[in-house]
């Protein structure tokens, strides 16, 4: 049987998790002012390939992988690795980390949503407040002029504008492959989950990674960058999505859900602390209501009788990126 942990150890793995997601979330703001976006990817795959070559060696206990399976695998790597990559380093280096975060905390309710008009599961009046929270939210922070473009010309607006529709699309593409992958931690274990996944993503990426490595001097970019490309490679290919997994294996995903909270916070603190963003009144309104949202879909209803709600929330989700 596969390894379970003890409840604090699963909640630990699970507020970890999440946390390193903001936080490289954030990070990839300087990441995507270096590097393009294709060769980025490709690289934080290229380098999570290498760190998880064991875990791709099937256990001699696990069943072979049916066909129903192996789709699945690529369809959440399609969605949650190469659209959800391309779309927040390209949304990153055009709006703000702390928007950024902001807009990721709608992904429960987006995951939700998805799960009743794909799953066709039952939601609940708390999830149709959090949705609308959640577009209310990013509504107040798009029609804004973010953080750092307060003071610049309205092409810097549009700019930003335009990079928190894709970070919407990242948070599209996350709650799809939350609502694909909600059994495969029944059928793998979160080391095969992790490489397999990953290694889609490299196989996706590699055509337009090359291609961008050919037209790109690497000489230009600084040991500091490399370092950092380094951690954002481990932790998204590799930490979190392990950590995450490992979580789930003892902890329901409506409780699980919960930790999501973490992933904006953490950004947003990233965006100010490290890299010297601002939060502008409008910024921290739609925060606010964003997170309000965050909760009412993931805190457990009283007696159970939100199951509906909560259980919706996500198996797995960024891992992500």
């Amino acid at each position: 049987m596969s390894y379970s942990p003890s409840r604090p150890v699963a909640y630990a793995c699970l507020a970890l998790s999440m946390s390193m997601v903001g936080a490289y979330v954030a990070l990839t703001k300087p990441l995507s002012l270096a590097l393009p976006v294709f060769l980025l990817g490709w690289m934080r795959f290229g380098i999570g390939a290498i760190a998880m070559t064991r875990w791709l060696v099937k256990p001699a206990a696990e069943p072979a992988i049916s066909g129903h399976t192996k789709m699945l695998v690529f369809l959440e790597s399609f969605f949650g690795n190469f659209l959800f990559t391309v779309c927040m380093i390209t949304g990153v280096s055009m709006t703000s980390a702390v928007s950024a975060g902001v807009i990721m905390s709608a992904i429960p309710a987006m995951v939700a949503l998805m799960s009743w008009i794909f799953l066709r599961e039952k939601i609940g009046l708390r999830t149709w407040l959090a949705v609308a929270c959640s577009v209310l939210g990013i509504s107040l922070l798009s029609f804004s002029k973010a953080g750092h473009v307060d003071q610049l010309s309205d092409a810097a607006h549009q700019q930003a504008w335009l990079g928190n529709l894709f970070i919407i699309g990242a948070v599209m593409c996350e709650a799809i492959y939350a609502v694909l992958g909600k059994k495969l931690t029944a059928v793998l274990s979160p080391k095969r989950i992790s490489a397999i996944i990953n290694l889609w993503g490299l196989v996706l990426m590699t055509p337009m990674g090359i291609y961008a490595a050919f037209h790109f001097d690497f000489t230009a970019v600084g040991a500091d960058i490399w370092l950092l490309l380094l951690f954002y490679a481990l932790a998204a290919s590799v930490w979190s999505v392990w950590l995450w997994m490992t979580g789930l294996k003892s902890i329901p995903a409506s409780r699980a859900s919960v930790f999501t909270v973490l992933l904006p916070i953490t950004a947003a603190v990233i965006g100010v602390a490290v890299l010297g963003e601002q939060f502008s009144m409008m910024q921290l309104l739609a925060f606010a209501i964003a997170l309000s949202g965050m909760l009412l879909v993931t805190l457990p209803g009283k007696q159970g009788r939100d199951t509906g709600d909560a259980g919706t929330v996500s198996g797995k989700l960024p891992h992500q990126s």
